[in-house]
């Protein structure tokens, strides 16, 4: 495996909302492959460029990307694979999409990319994503997410567009509240901490946050990045983000109104900590807060600080709003084809089946925290059946994905700024102290005016 690295281009300036028609690279997905790849031959060498966002993250994320490939590449001698991370300012963005979308301005998109959910309209209708349903047979597609350990049901179709799978779904989470069990034992909250309600997470971080004088309490989903798991706390309290049949913004709904308000009466009470998406990240691993809401993809990160720090690591699943049950939704993403060469094509494929198999999964979760997506690979006899049963933090993750949503993708070019107006409107109710009603209605208005 060739790891290329890149510096910033001013190209990145571009938005994912720019049309790629004039690419001259890039096909639209109509013009996809209407047959079935071929085969490699033994003695065919292949060379593919593999771009992952994991790469960018130091630590466990790249340390287990790379050696997924190199096994890969053992296992497949005829293919060779350059891996990138995401480039420039578009990684910093978490704009996946962006990086992308450059190199194919450029004349050099990847072969295959990671690329994200809320993303994925887009990339079928506009990036030039090749059907995985129409590159390989319907068999070898049922293969690919069977085998003995298939795919769980919920996780299978997240990639699916009008009647078609378009990617393979890679590496996701549900929220997860993770928490300093021992900085509770100090504020004197022993034991399991009762986290089941949003009321009851105010008590604890109250009390946590009465003994060390500061905000105890991070909760990604209400800053630029979090629209994931921000979605679930809207389905959490009756709200949408958007209709069902993808023509009306939701967000501006009275349901959409109270849940930013509620988390506007945790930061102004002081519990809920003010703090951008890479300061969170960092705050539980630090100290600098107790208990966050977020991605099992750091969890790696917490085990590592927890036993560096000599505290212990716990989690809960994603707390309800009183009266109502928790609507846990995915982040994460899935594994898209953009070559238009057959060879690149099939291989592209074959490293696809490689990230998303039963030894991808064994390192994916214990090393990462991601969830295993073949879920029997937890149960008695599976692979990772002694990690799961000596390892509690992941049953909430687990346990959610059984009743886990979608993270939507906004419809037409301009998704990224509609979830830009969105991250905006709570970032400004809740940390800025703006009017919910107010500032929520006008996002939504701006938005739909984008999505019309």
């Amino acid at each position: 495996m060739r790891l290329r690295r890149f510096a910033a281009c001013g190209a990145l300036a571009l938005a994912a909302s720019l049309p790629l028609a004039a690419c001259a690279t890039g096909s639209s997905a109509t013009d996809s492959a209407a047959s079935v790849v071929p085969e490699l031959a033994e003695d065919q060498q292949v060379e593919i460029v593999f771009e992952s966002y994991n790469l960018t993250q130091a630590g466990v994320w790249t340390d287990t990307v790379t050696q997924l490939i190199e096994e890969f590449e053992e296992q497949h001698p005829n293919i060779s694979v350059t891996a990138q991370p995401t480039q420039g300012a578009a990684a910093a963005a978490g704009n996946y999409v962006g990086s992308v979308q450059t190199q194919l301005l450029a004349g050099d998109p990847p072969d295959v990319a990671q690329l994200t959910f809320d993303a994925l309209e887009y990339t079928a209708t506009q990036l030039g994503a090749k059907p995985l349903s129409d590159l390989v047979s319907e068999a070898e597609l049922e293969e690919a997410f069977g085998g003995e350990n298939p795919m769980h049901p919920n996780a299978r179709v997240l990639a699916d567009w009008e009647g078609k799978t378009y990617g393979m779904p890679y590496v996701f989470s549900t929220p997860v509240m993770y928490y300093n069990a021992t900085a509770l034992a100090d504020a004197g909250i022993t034991g399991t901490p009762d986290l089941s309600t949003w009321d009851k997470v105010e008590e604890v971080a109250a009390q946590v946050s009465a003994e060390t004088g500061k905000p105890s309490l991070d909760i990604s989903c209400t800053v630029k990045g979090g629209s994931w798991c921000m979605q679930g706390l809207f389905k959490s309290n009756g709200g949408e983000v958007l209709s069902e049949d993808r023509s009306t913004i939701g967000f501006g709904s009275d349901a959409a109104v109270t849940t930013v308000e509620r988390f506007a009466e945790m930061s102004d009470a002081g519990v809920l900590r003010s703090a951008d998406a890479s300061a969170q990240m960092e705050g539980l691993a630090k100290g600098d807060t107790a208990m966050i809401l977020i991605t099992s993809a750091l969890q790696g990160m917490f085990m590592q600080a927890a036993e560096a720090g000599g505290w212990t690591l716990a989690a809960a699943p994603m707390p309800a709003f009183e009266g109502q049950e928790a609507v846990p939704t995915n982040s994460g993403s899935a594994l898209f084809v953009l070559s238009d060469d057959p060879a690149k094509q099939r291989a592209g494929w074959e490293l696809i089946k490689f990230l998303t198999s039963d030894r991808a999964y064994e390192l994916i979760s214990s090393q990462i925290g991601y969830l295993p997506l073949r879920t029997g690979l937890v149960e008695e006899g599976g692979a990772l059946a002694d990690w799961a049963a000596s390892n509690p933090l992941i049953e909430p993750n687990l346990d959610q994905l059984e009743r886990m949503e979608p993270w939507l993708s906004y419809p037409g070019n301009s998704y990224v700024q509609v979830d830009d107006l969105l991250a905006t409107a709570i970032e400004d109710v809740v940390y800025y102290g703006k009017p919910a009603e107010s500032t929520m209605t006008e996002a939504a208005e701006r938005a739909q005016e984008l999505i019309d």
